[in-house]
């Protein structure tokens, strides 16, 4: 997500008197620069990390009341509809949209990202437990990685290497102290790999997107792609939600809201400031987010295996974050 430095830019002023964030500012791009990622920045990746874990257990519970294409559309619906009172009157304010060519990325990660990750995302977890996706989707920070070290030129820093690795062991200690030894279906197996390649590939699509567009704009535009793709399943929709008891049906908006809206909108700020190979590691942090999510919501005890992997993921983490020198 030749080596650059470690974070982004800033966020100085884009030599037009304007904040960088600011649509206005929205179509200069903005020259990458040495120095820490803000408080701003970590406080986006914190939401991220937490809100994701978050989904997880979210979509388990209201698996039961929604089949996985209807999932997506509702979740994707009420984002576009709270996304959207933030959005929609600096887009009329500004009067700046995608123009031509620069639509086609948008529709990409729109397509793979907010449609079919979430699809085949949903449809794993019928038939996979919410810590089994967790794990299987943690493949994507080591694609991202090596895509962004490929296409984006980020290249591959020693550090963001060792710690990739120390956090990949993390989750494998942590799957390994679980104390689940169910079968997994493979069919759900593989549909959590493919959605980790196609978030895989929608980051590093999304990437250079951010850097004509605020975070805010960029995500919605890709949740509204998301949306026309899954009306075919607006009939379903209905049905369900008609059959849907209430808990369901406020799980539903909480996943539309927080895991959606929120922190896609907080991980496109991220990524407008870090390489998408280092923001991508930090997702190892998810799997362990989720375990104490559950601890703290569901009353499930953490087994030592998952506390120590926890603890092995946050040193991984940490070790992407050092500089080589």
């Amino acid at each position: 997500m030749a080596t650059t430095a470690e974070t982004g830019p800033p966020q100085p002023e884009n030599g037009h008197g304007m904040p960088p964030g600011s649509a206005s500012a929205a179509r200069h791009e903005l020259p990458r620069q040495p120095g820490r990622i803000s408080k701003l920045g970590i406080a986006a990746v914190v939401v991220t990390v937490v809100l994701w874990a978050s989904a997880f257990v979210g979509i388990r519970a209201v698996g039961p009341s929604f089949s996985p294409g209807p999932l997506t559309l509702g979740r994707l619906a009420i984002a576009a509809v709270a996304l959207g009172l933030v959005v929609l009157p600096q887009l009329r304010k500004d009067r700046i949209l995608p123009r031509g060519r620069e639509w086609w990325p948008i529709v990409a990660y729109g397509v793979m990202w907010f449609a079919g990750y979430n699809v085949a995302l949903n449809a794993a977890e019928h038939v996979l437990d919410a810590g089994t996706a967790a794990l299987l989707i943690n493949v994507n920070p080591i694609l991202v990685a090596i895509m962004a070290g490929i296409i984006l030129k980020e290249g591959f820093p020693r550090w963001l290497i060792i710690g990739s690795l120390v956090a990949f062991s993390g989750v494998a200690v942590i799957a390994l102290g679980s104390g689940q030894h169910s079968t997994a279906d493979v069919a759900g197996v593989l549909l959590c790999l493919l959605a980790a390649a196609l978030a895989a590939v929608s980051v590093i699509v999304q990437k250079p997107v951010l850097r004509k567009f605020p975070a805010a704009q960029a995500t919605w535009f890709g949740i509204m792609v998301g949306v026309v793709c899954c009306l075919p399943f607006s009939g379903q929709l209905l049905t369900e939600l008609q059959a849907a008891p209430l808990p369901a049906t406020l799980g539903l908006v909480y996943l539309g809201i927080f895991p959606t809206a929120i922190a896609f909108t907080t991980w496109a700020y991220a990524l407008s400031l870090i390489d998408a190979g280092r923001l991508a590691a930090t997702t190892y942090l998810v799997p362990g987010t989720t375990i104490l999510i559950s601890w703290l919501v569901l009353g499930e005890i953490p087994s030592a295996g998952g506390l120590l992997g926890g603890v092995i993921c946050l040193a991984g983490v940490a070790l992407t974050r050092r500089r080589s020198r």
